[in-house]
């Protein structure tokens, strides 16, 4: 570890928790209504240079589920098994208008949401707010970003929960 050094700074992030009596299943299906699953074609295009075509590909939609983890069933197990799913959220166009600022900021691209049911039968969104997790860069460009994520994702979930 000569050439090496390691920092650490801690971090201030708010965490945000949604909760509705919708049942899991009807706030399951609203999201995966809402949010498209993600076309690989998009990260391709940017791939390959075509910003323009990657924004057509988007279509009207901020936010593209890119992947689903089922967490409850891990907790098969225990011989209790939960409805606990997590979500990886988020737009490989907007995260590519952060990382081109600050690379690190992959780091939090694409967002994590899960949603659970609670032990009084009601659905729970948890996640941490884009613009507290990407605003330790220190860049106003990223966190410009960060803010309209913030916004697109309370609003994806909001109408998940409706």
């Amino acid at each position: 570890m000569a050439n090496s050094t390691v920092t650490r700074q801690p971090l201030q992030v708010e965490h945000v928790k949604m909760e509705t009596r919708k049942k899991f299943a009807d706030v399951v299906a609203a999201l995966e209504a809402s949010v498209p699953k993600l076309d690989p074609a998009i990260a391709e295009a940017l791939s390959n240079g075509d910003e323009q075509r990657a924004t057509e590909l988007e279509g009207s939609s901020p936010l593209f589920i890119f992947l689903k983890r089922d967490h409850g069933a891990l907790l098969q197990f225990t011989g209790r098994p939960q409805k606990a799913l997590q979500y990886e959220i988020g737009n490989p166009h907007t995260a590519s208008k952060m990382t081109r600022h600050r690379l690190p900021a992959g780091l939090y691209a694409p967002l994590r949401v899960v949603l659970y049911e609670d032990q009084k039968g009601n659905s729970v969104f948890e996640y941490d707010k884009p613009s507290s997790l990407f605003g330790q860069f220190g860049d106003e460009q990223v966190a410009e970003v960060a803010r309209g994520l913030d916004v697109s994702l309370e609003r994806a979930l909001q109408h998940a929960m409706e």
